[in-house]
């Protein structure tokens, strides 16, 4: 994949549901958002984009936060920026190497699903909601019958699939299930096809040597916007 190529991931919310996920996604031809219990993540196509308005038939009254990934368009009077979210999207080019390890990961199932959306949700509050697990394969390590750690797939374009939700219980942290993890789920987009990219906190850098172990370098910072209506 040329470098040209990777350009789908400066907009990637929007690429996802134009394509692949495009049955998830509600609103109007310039700016969609994902169906509202699988993902708090809008879009929109810069060169349509006629403003936020656009999507108000597909924001809950009570009011919503929302995230744009990427550029942050100009914003209604009513709308407002909760938080700034700086992220290094790292890709991995090449696929990852098999190493030797003695923990068993599980394929995650539909039997899963409420245990997976608590477990996340318990370290990453607010991303993973009661729908996300339809988005792709996650899998997960299980100690004494309850999931210690999660990783799975969550945005997807043509050639391109992210991986997410990496969550290790606080208890079990430290043990290499992260590192397990991301490399199962990288290798197993690499096998469909596809090239793995995934985004983290700048300022992790914890999380970002152990994702350089495994392939995975720096394309670019890309913010997480927060938005909201007032």
């Amino acid at each position: 994949m040329q470098q040209e190529q990777f350009s789908p991931l400066d907009n990637p919310v929007w690429q996802s549901l134009q394509t692949i996920q495009r049955y998830f996604a509600h609103g109007t031809e310039s700016v969609q958002r994902y169906t509202a219990d699988v993902l708090p993540f809008m879009g929109y196509d810069p060169e349509q984009f006629n403003g936020l308005e656009e999507l108000a038939p597909w924001i809950a009254p009570t009011g919503e936060a929302l995230f744009i990934v990427g550029e942050l368009p100009v914003l209604p009077e009513n709308w407002e920026v909760i938080t700034e979210l700086v992220c290094s999207q790292m890709v991995c080019t090449s696929k990852p190497a098999v190493i030797t390890h003695q923990e068993e990961v599980i394929l995650l199932t539909e039997a899963h699903r409420e245990e997976m959306v608590d477990f996340v949700n318990e370290g990453q509050p607010g991303y993973f909601l009661a729908q996300t697990p339809s988005l792709g394969n996650y899998y997960g390590i299980r100690k004494h019958g309850k999931l210690v750690a999660l990783a799975g797939q969550r945005m997807r374009m043509p050639g391109l699939t992210e991986v997410s939700a990496v969550v290790t219980h606080k208890d079990h942290r430290g043990k290499g299930y992260a590192g397990i993890l991301t490399r199962h789920v990288s290798q197993a987009i690499f096998d469909a096809g596809d090239i793995p990219f995934l985004h983290v906190i700048h300022s992790n850098q914890g999380a970002i040597n152990i994702y350089e172990r495994i392939g995975f370098a720096e394309r670019r910072q890309i913010s997480f916007w927060k938005i909201a209506v007032k």
